[in-house]
């Protein structure tokens, strides 16, 4: 049985906040390496200005996020908070139109800058709020209780459910492409599909790092350490299991996947409930990840 937990509540929305902030941070920067590379809509006097002021308000939304919030002073606060946010957003997103870039341009380093500004930021995040709770990183994911029971029964998910998950993909694919009223095309995952497209080793090596040490460290921290056990024991239960859940498979974005990586992070759960051991449900998630990836670049070289 999982292990109750001292997460506080504001310091949960601070963290989910602060991850936000870093992701957008990470988009501001890939608009930045696209206006380097190949310009934009504006001058450089205009644009660089902009792109310094944007990271530099989002910055300073990252210090006042790490902050508590306590009653007193919390208005004054919250005040320069939204006011830091909006400004960062506002110019943000005047440096995206700024740069000219697409919606839909993949490349390596639009990968890997996503994964470092969401995973590699919430580590680092995830430390200062482990300090704020004044627990270690063993105390409070359970990383030494009966450490090579939970990396077996990982191991076994894995390996029990890659079969599961490739048919369900499939399954999901058929039906979106039958669907009565409107059809859907079911698409790639945007890392696979750069991983198709590059010839690179270096890019290679860095969306497998990505894939198989970041995410799944992260990740399983974020939706199974921290707010699962919030929120089951703030006395939701069901909704901490269905919504830790869902939320895991929209954030991948991939309608073809949603089906499979739901399941995959239900049995992940399952699986840290069993243990109390967040290493059980992050070795699952690697190895899955790695063999998924191990497959890939095997067809890619046929």
């Amino acid at each position: 049985m999982l292990s109750a937990k001292p997460w506080k509540a504001d310091a949960i929305a601070r963290l989910g906040l602060s991850v936000i902030v870093c992701v957008f941070a990470g988009s501001v920067l890939v608009s930045a390496q696209h206006y380097i590379s190949a310009g934009g809509k504006v001058s450089a006097r205009t644009f660089y200005p902009l792109a310094v002021a944007a990271l530099g308000c989002l910055a300073t939304t990252l210090v006042l996020l790490g902050k508590p919030w306590p009653m007193e002073g919390l208005s004054r606060r919250l005040l320069s908070l939204m006011v830091c946010a909006y400004s960062g957003l506002f110019l943000g997103f005047w440096v995206q139109q700024s740069s000219g870039v697409g919606g839909a341009e993949s490349s390596i380093w639009r990968i890997v800058v996503a994964s470092v500004s969401f995973q590699g930021a919430g580590l680092i995040l995830i430390a200062r709020f482990l300090r704020e709770h004044q627990v270690s990183w063993s105390e409070a994911f359970g990383f030494a209780n009966r450490r090579r029971k939970a990396l077996l029964l990982g191991v076994v998910v894995a390996l029990i459910f890659l079969p599961v998950g490739w048919g369900l993909q499939q399954a999901s694919a058929l039906v979106m492409t039958h669907l009565p009223f409107f059809k859907l095309h079911p698409e790639e995952q945007l890392p696979v599909r750069v991983l198709r497209a590059s010839l690179s080793w270096p890019g290679r090596i860095a969306l497998g790092a990505t894939a198989i040490l970041l995410a799944p460290l992260a990740e399983e921290i974020l939706f199974r350490g921290i707010i699962y056990p919030a929120v089951k024991q703030a006395g939701y239960p069901h909704l901490a299991l269905w919504g830790s859940v869902l939320l895991f498979a929209a954030i991948h974005m991939n309608a073809a996947t949603f089906l499979p990586l739901a399941v995959l992070a239900l049995l992940l759960t399952m699986l840290y409930e069993r243990t109390d051991n967040l290493l059980a449900p992050i070795s699952a998630h690697a190895l899955f990840n790695a063999l998924n990836f191990a497959t890939l670049f095997l067809v890619e070289q046929t």
